[in-house]
């Protein structure tokens, strides 16, 4: 599966946990942090994308991700 592919799950999450960005239009660098989404919501979106994915990793793997683009990228990097 492609980056940007990954990327557009972890968008549908997003929507899925915060759904008054229906209208918002996802960028690679947008801040789901900026966007919003608290500590609980940021770990359930990234839940769920692995989930989707049936991917086992460490939340702590992507800790570093700055953006969704980032952290799209430590997912592909780690599947």
């Amino acid at each position: 599966m492609s980056t940007a592919e990954i990327f557009e799950i972890i968008a549908r999450h997003a929507l899925e946990v915060l759904p008054a960005l229906q209208h918002h239009h996802f960028k690679q660098s947008d801040s789901l942090r900026e966007l919003g989404a608290n500590s609980i919501d940021r770990a359930d979106i990234i839940i769920m994308t692995l989930e989707s994915l049936g991917l086992s990793i460490p939340l702590t793997a992507m800790a570093k991700a700055q953006n969704m683009g980032e952290l799209a990228n430590i997912i592909h990097e780690k599947s």
